[in-house]
């Protein structure tokens, strides 16, 4: 919502700037999508490597309730 108003202050102060940036956006989006992916990714294996070195202490402390 704080874009959108960001983005029709834009439009009111100086509009082919405005139309620029909603033109350009989902070009940007496309282009980030791959760097997002790959973080995604990297998240996702540093999880599991942090499951698996904390394996043998949430094994050896018991099961909590």
């Amino acid at each position: 919502m704080f874009s959108f108003m960001l983005w029709l202050v834009l439009l009111m102060l100086c509009w082919p700037l405005a139309l620029l940036a909603l033109l350009l956006y989902p070009v940007f989006w496309l282009l980030t999508l791959p760097f997002r992916l790959i973080g995604i990714g990297v998240e996702a294996i540093f999880e599991t490597l942090r499951a698996i070195v904390l394996l043998p202490a949430r094994v050896l402390s018991g099961a909590r309730r």
